[in-house]
């Protein structure tokens, strides 16, 4: 089974990330540098609007977003918040490392 990454965030850009990629562009870019270093069937990327949260697990973490007690985009992997806000790729590929994913890395031919 994949390790799911979940990335929560809204349409509308935070206010400390005017600069910065939008939740989506966030939910996007990790999909497809994940998809390359690990495979789609190792892990996947999930994105959830925190104003429509799918499950309860998703409305608990919408809710602490909405609290302020987390930037968006929140990135969360195995019930971990790993990253906030401007999202940087180490500190996910540090926690799917932790999980035990080793990078696949490209295709030999």
């Amino acid at each position: 089974m994949p390790v799911e990454v979940t990335v929560y965030g809204a349409d509308v850009r935070c206010p400390s990330c005017v600069n910065a990629p939008s939740s989506k562009e966030t939910a996007e870019w990790l999909e497809a540098v994940l998809g390359r270093k690990f495979g789609p069937e190792r892990v996947t990327v999930r994105y959830v609007d925190i104003h429509a949260p799918q499950t309860p697990a998703d409305a608990e973490w919408a809710r602490r977003v909405l609290d302020d007690e987390f930037f968006y985009p929140l990135v969360v992997i195995d019930g971990d918040a790993v990253a906030e806000g401007v999202v940087e790729l180490k500190p996910v590929l540090k926690k799917l490392a932790a999980l035990g994913l080793a990078e696949s890395g490209p295709p030999r031919g």
